[in-house]
């Protein structure tokens, strides 16, 4: 018998998460790892991908969601 919160866990593929954020590929992978030429791409905050597979990632939904909710009260001074 599955856990509540295994249950509740839904796994975004990188075109889900490009839909659900408005970030492109390039933009998704920017905010992941620190670049010296363009150091304002880097976002600690944003949350890692998860392995689902041998040559595949997703992002958990809720971490996503939580992710865009900050960046709503830090764009609006919240």
């Amino acid at each position: 018998m599955a856990n509540k919160l295994s249950e509740s866990i839904r796994i975004l593929r990188r075109k889900q998460l490009e839909n659900k954020t408005g970030l492109s590929r390039s933009g998704i992978y920017a905010k992941l790892k620190p670049n010296p030429k363009r150091p304002g791409d880097f976002d600690p905050s944003f949350p890692k991908p998860i392995s689902v597979g041998a040559k595949a990632v997703g992002w958990i939904e809720s971490e996503i969601d939580a992710w865009l909710e900050q960046q709503i009260k830090n764009s609006r001074g919240a």
